[in-house]
């Protein structure tokens, strides 16, 4: 046995560092044979490595949430004073907060936001697809700060606001909880606010296909006509890509509806590219009901994610969609799922990255959506 002070490498036939650790182990547990068990401990962990990074990926997004309400104390604490004499206290930490998180966005994402001049100067109801995360929205919000140096104020479900240390975060960045009457009077006073008609529901059960699940709900519509505001739809590139859900699973499905709170697992993290896409604004009409203005809104997200059954980029192709009111929708969509498709001169269809069993079906799809864009909308 080796001795407290004797060296590893000692003797005519010195042992690896590793060897000597193993065989003092070995002596310490008086476990025979105790290389086979930790090789086969490495083996296991080298197998399930990848299955539980997928799971804890995500919780990078946590950490700068924890990070960001950190940062958020640590200010107050050095402007204390500074809160009694300030129109806006947190503009400054709303600047750095955006620079962290459009930092993120860079290096993990490599994120762009397309269409911004969309935005109108004035107040506006931007309706975006929510995709397993929020961090999409936080982007762009991030994104439209330091570019426009324009503020983006977002609609939030309520269990958000029963999270631990959440509390100065929503503040800080003016969250709304969702009432109409609160929302109307914020566009009134200018505000731009963003909302996610599916909400969690959508967050958690919708699935690669970009399936919406907004119900019945048209609070929305009915929040842009009262407050008499443009929608302005938006759309992530590759959302589902980069996190998805178990949600697939029908008792968590069914737990949620009768608890309301988030439970499912979520997994991915992955550095996929997020593009975010803001379409030209759905001017407000006075005779259009909230019926008509959801369907309408609903109509541009089942073009692009249904009948299409994939969105297509022609190095930033324009989707049309129109209306029986005689109001044109044109803006830039597509969708990550494809390396690249359709050209007005030859169709090149290339398969999924995650579905390559589907090109040929998607080749089919895509020849008809070409001579429908060709014919009709371009």
């Amino acid at each position: 046995m080796i001795g407290g002070n004797e060296s590893c490498a000692a003797g005519p036939m010195p042992m690896s560092y590793l060897t000597c650790l193993t065989y003092i182990l070995g002596e310490w547990t008086g476990v025979e044979d105790i290389e086979d068990y930790l090789s086969y401990a490495v083996y296991l962990l080298w197998v399930l490595f990848p299955l539980v990074a997928v799971f804890l990926l995500p919780g990078v997004l946590v950490i700068l949430f924890y990070t960001s309400i950190l940062l958020l104390h640590i200010y107050k604490r050095k402007n204390e004073l500074k809160e009694a004499y300030s129109n806006d206290f947190w503009d400054g930490a709303k600047q750095m907060l955006a620079t962290l998180w459009d930092g993120h966005g860079r290096i993990w994402h490599g994120y762009e936001l397309h269409g911004a001049e969309n935005i109108p100067e004035g107040p506006g109801l931007v309706v975006f697809y929510h995709g397993a995360t929020p961090a999409d929205c936080v982007y762009f919000m991030a994104r439209l700060l330091i570019q426009k140096k324009r503020y983006c104020h977002v609609v939030a479900d309520h269990f958000v606001f029963r999270l631990p240390g959440f509390k100065i975060l929503l503040d800080a960045h003016g969250v709304l909880h969702g009432p109409k009457e609160e929302c109307v009077n914020a566009l009134k006073k200018g505000s731009l606010i963003a909302i996610a008609p599916g909400g969690v529901r959508e967050a958690l059960f919708s699935d690669e296909m970009y399936t919406i699940i907004w119900g019945n709900r048209k609070g929305f519509a009915q929040v842009a006509i009262d407050a008499k505001v443009p929608i302005i739809p938006m759309f992530t590139q590759n959302v589902r890509e980069g996190v998805r859900t178990l949600g697939g699973i029908k008792i968590l499905r069914s737990l949620y509806e009768r608890i309301r709170l988030p439970i499912v697992p979520v997994y991915g993290g992955f550095p996929v590219k997020l593009r975010t896409f803001i379409g030209e604004p759905i001017p407000y009409e006075p005779n259009v009901t909230a019926e008509e203005l959801t369907a309408k809104v609903r109509e541009i997200y089942i073009y692009i994610f249904k009948i299409f059954g994939i969105m297509i980029e022609n190095t930033g192709i324009l989707l049309s969609s129109h209306f029986s009111h005689g109001a044109s929708y044109r803006s830039r969509w597509n969708h990550g799922r494809l390396w690249t498709c359709l050209s007005l001169n030859a169709l090149k269809c290339f398969c999924f990255i995650t579905r390559p069993c589907r090109c040929s079906r998607l080749f089919k799809v895509s020849t008809a959506s070409y001579i429908a864009l060709k014919n009709n909308l371009l």
